[in-house]
């Protein structure tokens, strides 16, 4: 089997700006709502058997209190908010496991879920749906990947490589340098994608580069142009480079999946035809029951 385990708060952003608003038959909006469901019908209709979405049910989580300037859900709109809830009731109506996060994210239950789901010996793939770049600390190999759904590409560990030029345990090290600006952290000043992915595709983690340029590898110094200022940098602020990497860094609790069985859809429940009503979508109960396994 493979398991797909999906974003539900990048679909609903994506959807929400990507798609034309539609009203509830109470009004208001609900466009992108349908579209993750509809996403998500698509996605059974290819062939996903187990799936789970993680949702932020809360923006904020307990790294806020580790960094005032980590996002919020300060300017999000109240019209895509309020579609958070709603949505998490549709996908469980539908029959898919569902995970809302309040005191961690939607990423680190999808971190959550792909150990559990990478160490059961019946799945044969893991695929993280999202192209968030923190995801890419999670790849293993070709079993635990990435899948932009938009792009319809995949990245395995010699992707994460390619494109980073790190290895995926690297990837917390490497934000921690060059910050994120999606999470609200800015990284050290100086330090670059370049310079970053030079330095720890030889180092691997924070704690082992050299606090002094010149005892770095000779093929370091070579690519990274400004090498003694950097580890000036780095060895003054690595307190604050070591909070910027806990940050990045996902959690894993693998008492969120007990079981990868309790991934398997099977069908949608009865409270799906009322929600389809809700969102004024008929069409969704026919897909819906048309994708059910013996159908």
């Amino acid at each position: 089997m493979q398991v797909h385990l999906v974003d539900g708060t990048y679909e609903l952003f994506r959807h929400f700006y990507g798609a034309p608003a539609r009203e509830s038959s109470e009004g208001g909006d609900v466009g992108a709502v349908r579209g993750v469901v509809n996403s998500v019908l698509s996605m059974l209709a290819g062939g996903a058997s187990h799936v789970g979405v993680a949702t932020d049910h809360v923006i904020e989580s307990f790294r806020n209190d580790l960094w005032p300037g980590y996002k919020t859900g300060e300017g999000v709109p109240g019209a895509l908010r309020a579609q958070f809830p709603l949505l998490e009731t549709a996908l469980r109506a539908l029959g898919v496991t569902v995970w809302p996060m309040v005191e961690v994210e939607a990423d680190d239950a999808l971190a959550s879920a792909a150990a559990v789901a990478a160490d059961d010996p019946a799945v044969e793939r893991v695929l993280v749906c999202t192209p968030d770049k923190d995801l890419a600390q999670c790849v293993r190999g070709t079993r635990v990947v990435q899948l932009d759904r938009r792009k319809d590409a995949v990245t395995d560990e010699d992707g994460v490589r390619a494109r980073y030029g790190i290895g995926p345990a690297s990837i917390p090290d490497w934000l921690a340098l060059v910050g994120d600006s999606a999470d609200g952290f800015p990284g050290l000043s100086g330090w670059g994608k370049q310079s970053a992915s030079a330095v720890l595709g030889h180092y691997g983690h924070l704690e082992s580069i050299p606090a002094s340029a010149a005892d770095w590898a000779p093929d370091v110094r070579r690519l990274v142009r400004a090498a003694p200022k950097l580890a000036e940098r780095l060895a003054a602020e690595i307190d604050r480079a070591l909070l910027f990497r806990v940050l990045a860094t996902l959690r894993v609790d693998r008492s969120l999946l007990p079981s990868v069985n309790d991934l398997a859809w099977r069908g949608p429940t009865d409270g799906f035809d009322d929600v389809a009503r809700f969102l004024r979508d008929p069409a969704l109960v026919r897909r819906a029951v048309s994708l059910q396994p013996g159908a």
